[in-house]
């Protein structure tokens, strides 16, 4: 079951945590996240999923920043969440689907226990111009259904700003 923007603002600094939070955020079942003024994008053109892949940062001006299409950006949310109680999950907006710009990629689903920022896997269909700041994304939560552990890797825990693939640690095991 999904949790109502009602129940969402009922919840905060009780069982969800958003940091900064503002209640005109709230949606009728979601709250909107922003983008904070820093992206990386990955260095080499060919990735290697066994290895860390390095990358190099952007600063997004007040003025904006022009995305090129078919290039992968990191970027972050200014809001760091935690729950130990529900699902969370991401989605873009709709504003900026129908612009063409996707926001998490295949990374939606949050595991009950993560907190931390919000890494944003972006990318454009043409090239568009984006804003710091800007509300890009929304948040929602599940509740959860049985017994459960709380998330505990190490990879993305309590992380401090954009996280790139950690996938290499997976193969050192």
């Amino acid at each position: 079951m999904i949790l109502s923007g009602k129940e969402i603002l009922k919840q905060i600094d009780k069982e969800i945590f958003i940091k900064p939070f503002d209640k005109n955020k709230i949606n009728p079942n979601s709250y909107n996240l922003s983008l904070h003024n820093e992206l990386l994008v990955y260095e080499n053109h060919t990735l290697d999923m066994k290895k860390p892949n390095p990358t190099q940062q952007i600063i997004i001006p007040e003025e904006g920043l022009l995305l090129e299409p078919n290039k992968l950006y990191l970027g972050r949310t200014n809001e760091y969440t935690s729950t130990n109680k529900y699902v969370p999950m991401l989605e873009g907006r709709s504003s900026t689907g129908r612009l063409g710009l996707f926001i998490h990629v295949t990374a939606g689903f949050g595991d009950i226990g993560f907190a931390g920022y919000w890494t944003l896997e972006i990318f454009c269909i043409q090239p568009i111009r984006i804003y710091p700041n800007v509300e890009i994304c929304q948040i929602y939560y599940h509740s959860i259904e049985g017994e459960y552990d709380l998330y505990a890797s190490g990879k993305y825990q309590n992380n401090t700003g954009i996280q790139p693939s950690l996938m290499y640690k997976d193969f050192e095991k």
